[in-house]
């Protein structure tokens, strides 16, 4: 993860009800947040009001944090918890849409390939969109927002174990959920190489 700079006398700043300190903050972190909540959710809208209500938990909360941990992981907490809390509130699971690239495949031109790709950029987005949201948030850690165990751990309030089992089940339920798609997959790596 690459660290927004905030340093600490922005965060001082912010704890004494400085708005423009907050607003420094504030941009900083929106993509990421924003990032978090769209992929978690799938929704647009519903991600922007996650966002609303994680940066009012910050704004709320700010006094309280303490310099001990990296703001950044703080954050992340916060938008973690705003994203179950919203799922708990709507109790349904929302496709994630195409938000999620395949990274691994390479640039190919043949619009054949492209659909192909989209197709399967799909499939995973809508296979990790019915994960439970303890399986889904830390995968959306690690492959989207790029944080290591360590990090997700301290953002979820668990052991680097207990992040590694989730990765673990999470990665099993997706490969159980795009199997049908290995043969696709494997032909459309072979003809990147």
């Amino acid at each position: 993860m690459t660290e927004c700079r905030i340093d600490a006398t922005l965060i001082e700043a912010c704890q004494n009800g400085d708005r423009t300190a907050f607003h420094t903050l504030f941009e900083a972190y929106k993509d990421r947040v924003y990032s978090i909540a769209y992929h978690f959710c799938g929704n647009p809208d519903i991600a922007s009001d996650i966002t609303q209500q994680a940066f009012l938990k910050i704004f709320i909360s700010i006094k309280s944090f303490r310099l001990e941990s990296e703001l950044g992981t703080w954050i992340y907490r916060i938008v973690a918890n705003a994203c179950t809390d919203e799922h708990r509130s709507r109790r349904r699971l929302v496709p994630l849409g195409d938000g999620l690239d395949m990274r691994n495949l390479k640039e190919r031109s043949s619009a054949e390939s492209g659909y192909y790709r989209r197709q399967i950029s799909s499939a995973v987005s809508q296979a990790i969109a019915t994960l439970t949201p303890k399986l889904r948030m830390p995968i959306l850690l690690k492959y989207v927002e790029d944080l290591s165990y360590e990090e997700i751990a301290s953002v979820l309030g668990c052991s680097k174990g207990t992040v590694a089992s989730r990765l673990n089940r999470g990665h099993k339920a997706l490969a159980s959920k795009l199997a049908h798609l290995k043969g696709s997959l494997d032909s459309e790596i072979e003809d990147v190489s």
